[in-house]
């Protein structure tokens, strides 16, 4: 069943995975896509007391600790994060080019890859709204099959991936189960084109609405988000394709896009929990990732201007 009715709420909305730190020469800062992601929804969902949840692993180490904290001082439970003894805690090492465009590095053998179906995240997947995951959490098996067991629990909720396919920690069958699993997809051009061929999808060759249009029928998808960049998402949902405006914020010095897809993705899932028209999420998802890409660090304050489209 891969179609999805929003309720009436309260919302508990899940990244699943990669928690880490973001690792600028010096400077260190939260990060992890599932992280990135639960922090934004937190946000948006504030005036209607839901919350945003990290479900991870974390070392028994100086990061870990601080990673618990930055949640706890942002108003966001710990209690789904797993504590891996004599493992570090994630980190990556990001180089931004000129364009503020980065690349990443990504440390292995870390404690995300050791997450473990425990009784309390049997527990959340029951009971939550919504649950984002990805390809890179799934590089190892425990993670794999801890994340493979959440969304087979998470039955009635909207399961959302965003595929983010880094260096070379993914397969064709962890994609192609990843699709499977979900009701929604979130993706960019290159990702499209890396499981056209992995997959063999027989509208690869395509323009990009009928490749996106064969991956909804092969995966029974609900909705598609097709990003961008300064473009812009486009939203895919049967026969429908809505696209909307970009804002432009001012670009600060420092600012770097780490984060953006995965703000954006966090405004997607709150306007479909919400029942939002396409028309107001692609609203919501543009202004958020333009103002993400716009200033330093994923997880900045979001602006009033932003939480009120919410609460509309």
């Amino acid at each position: 069943m891969s179609h999805f009715t929003p309720n009436s709420g309260p919302y508990t909305v899940v990244g699943l995975g990669e928690a880490l730190f973001d690792c600028f020469g010096e400077r260190t800062v939260l990060g992890g896509a599932p992280v990135n992601l639960a922090v934004h929804a937190n946000q948006l969902l504030c005036h209607a007391h839901c919350r945003g949840v990290v479900a991870s692993a974390i070392g028994s180490d100086p990061l870990g600790e601080r990673l618990q904290k930055e949640l706890a001082a942002r108003g966001m439970t710990t209690d789904y994060l797993t504590v891996v003894p004599e493992v570090p805690t994630g980190t990556v090492q990001v180089t931004v080019d000129v364009a503020g465009h980065p690349q990443y590095e990504i440390t292995e053998n870390v404690a995300w890859d050791g997450i473990e179906f425990t009784d309390s995240l049997a527990q959340l997947a029951k009971s939550c709204s919504a649950v984002c995951f990805g390809t890179l959490a799934q590089r190892a098996p425990i993670s794999r099959k801890s994340i493979q067991h959440f969304l087979a629990s998470a039955k009635n909720a909207l399961r959302v991936c965003d595929i983010n396919l880094r260096q070379q920690f993914f397969t064709a069958e962890v994609i192609e189960s990843s699709l499977q699993a979900a009701n929604v997809v979130k993706l960019n051009e290159e990702e499209l084109s890396v499981i056209g061929e992995l997959l063999k999808l027989e509208s690869r060759e395509l323009p990009v609405d009928d490749q996106i249009a064969g991956l909804q029928r092969r995966f029974d998808l609900s909705v598609v988000a097709f990003t961008r960049g300064e473009a812009g998402t486009v939203l895919y949902s049967g026969d429908e394709r809505v696209e909307g405006e970009v804002p432009k914020y001012l670009r600060q010095p420092q600012a770097d896009s780490v984060g953006a897809g995965d703000s954006c993705c966090a405004a997607l899932i709150v306007g479909l929990l919400l029942g939002k028209p396409l028309g107001e999420i692609v609203t919501l998802a543009n202004r958020v990732g333009a103002f993400v890409a716009s200033v330093q660090g994923a997880t900045p304050e979001l602006p009033a201007e932003i939480l009120e489209l919410v609460g509309r």
